[in-house]
């Protein structure tokens, strides 16, 4: 610390003035030992778990997602500053928002994963039987495969869409959505097997028969009735046209291909045996009733 007579630095300017006594006794000014000048320091200290940090607050465009802005932070400023090396005791993160953005993220992933849980439970109690429920699951990764799609088509054809929370939230809704067309097979297929006689074939060709105006039915009633979704222009519509898109084409590719992929799997797993036709009732003998009414 250089300090002085007050009237030798009665302004900023005066600093490079100062006298300075050298060991062997020179005076010399300030200014001729070191560079005098003016810069900006910080006004508070910030520190997070004991460490100094330094915030950088972004706010992206009302137009711009903020997972895109995450994203166009980890690629363009992140990952090249990480590249040319940062000095020894420096690192650099996304918080705040972001950072509660990376939480929702992971949760919705758990979240996913209950959600099939629980639909294969509940199946599983009400066909009681562990078998049925892995052969209408495969509606799952068909609607998720639909979702994709859907997705892709709706970034290239009508709008830039990210992966962003909600859209993330339509795949889990397709968990619960996506089964129940496959459900209806299953149950019809049980309900025929049930009949005196009917082969397992026989049962898997007539559930597919009886089923086949219902699921589409609902299918294209609900694919419509989202379309607005995907498809309606004006402000906000960005916040949904992910959500309605993936369900869209979830159900629209799982109500195809259940038809052709869940019967072949029930036909793996449901048993083969055939109910016997119960015997008919013998009729009584003519005389035995004649004899009776005699008797009275």
């Amino acid at each position: 610390m250089l300090r002085g007579p007050p009237d030798l630095a009665a302004h900023t300017q005066d600093l490079a003035r100062l006298p300075v006594v050298l060991p062997d006794g020179t005076v010399v000014e300030a200014g001729g030992l070191a560079d005098v000048g003016l810069w900006a320091g910080p006004v508070e200290i910030r520190r997070i778990d004991r460490a100094r940090t330094v915030s950088l607050e972004i706010r992206p465009p009302a137009d711009v997602p903020l997972e895109t802005a995450m994203r166009l932070l980890e690629e363009r400023v992140i990952a090249p500053l990480a590249a040319e090396g940062l000095p020894e005791g420096v690192a650099m993160r996304l918080s705040g928002t972001a950072d509660r953005l990376a939480e929702t993220f992971r949760a919705l992933r758990t979240d996913l994963l209950l959600a099939v849980a629980i639909v294969f439970l509940a199946m599983a109690a009400s066909f009681e039987s562990l078998r049925i429920p892995l052969a209408v699951m495969v509606a799952v990764p068909l609607g998720a495969a639909g979702g994709v799609i859907g997705l892709v088509l709706v970034d290239r054809f009508v709008h830039p869409q990210p992966l962003d929370m909600l859209t993330m939230l339509g795949f889990v809704i397709l968990v619960g959505v996506v089964v129940n067309n496959a459900i209806l097979l299953a149950d019809r297929v049980q309900r025929r097997l049930a009949e005196p006689g009917v082969e397992l074939r026989e049962a898997l060709g007539g559930a597919v028969r009886d089923r086949l105006r219902t699921i589409f039915m609902t299918t294209l009633t609900s694919v419509f009735g989202m379309l607005p979704l995907v498809v309606a222009p004006g402000a906000g519509s960005e916040l949904y046209r992910g959500i309605g898109a993936v369900v869209v084409g979830g159900l629209a590719l799982s109500s195809v291909f259940v038809l052709f992929t869940v019967p072949p799997l029930l036909n793996l797993v449901l048993p083969r045996r055939v109910r016997a036709e119960e015997p008919a009732a013998a009729p009584e003998p003519a005389g035995a009733a004649g004899a009776g009414a005699t008797g009275r």
